[in-house]
């Protein structure tokens, strides 16, 4: 495997420690604020709106299997610290939490970039405490300050096993206006990929 391509951290150990963390007692809770609002691809009992304070959704993560390559790398969201995110939380049933907790390892957490975190998320039925997959700016998946230039290239040429960057920005920025979740960073760069 190509040394890039390692995961950066032991998946299984993080998925212990989540699992730990869960506890196992109560339904399980996901935040979703990117593919998991459109595609979530696991059963879910409910789904409710729901906003998390310090955290933001940035599409500043490179990605070189599901939406690049490591010669042409592509983009997904990450949450990065900072400001506020709308999104959506999932409750599964507790006698689904670990087997749902596995698919979305397999999913999200093959390369263990993400940081999952345990944040409180205010929905209209109060607060509820769900995992969700932050990126730390420390990280060298991070990309940093992306010039225009930058994003309009990578939204022409980079595609992975899953599809084009630009497609996963662009089903996102859909699902997300359908919901009523304004995301103006998104819709911006949506446009310089049209231009």
């Amino acid at each position: 495997m190509n040394e890039v391509l390692k995961p950066l951290r032991d998946p299984a150990l993080l998925l212990d420690k989540t699992l730990r963390e869960w506890g196992g007692h109560e339904d399980l809770w996901i935040f979703g604020y990117a593919s998991l609002i459109w595609k979530p691809d696991f059963e879910f009992a409910e789904r409710r709106p729901a906003k998390v304070h310090g955290w933001h959704r940035a599409l500043k993560m490179w990605s070189r299997i599901n939406r690049g390559t490591p010669e042409r790398p592509g983009l997904v969201f990450g949450m990065l610290s900072g400001g506020s995110c709308h999104g959506m939380v999932f409750r599964v049933a507790r006698q689904d939490g670990r087997e749902t907790l596995e698919r979305l390892w397999t999913r999200e957490m093959a390369m263990a970039v993400y940081d999952p975190r345990w944040l409180t998320c205010h929905t209209t039925h109060g607060p509820v405490t769900a995992l969700a997959f932050t990126l730390s700016r420390k990280s060298p998946n991070h990309t940093g300050v992306l010039s225009e230039d930058e994003y309009r290239r990578i939204f022409s040429e980079a595609t992975g096993i899953y599809g084009t960057t630009l497609d996963y920005a662009h089903r996102t920025l859909e699902e997300l206006k359908r919901l009523n979740i304004p995301d103006r960073t998104l819709e911006r760069l949506m446009k310089l990929a049209k231009r």
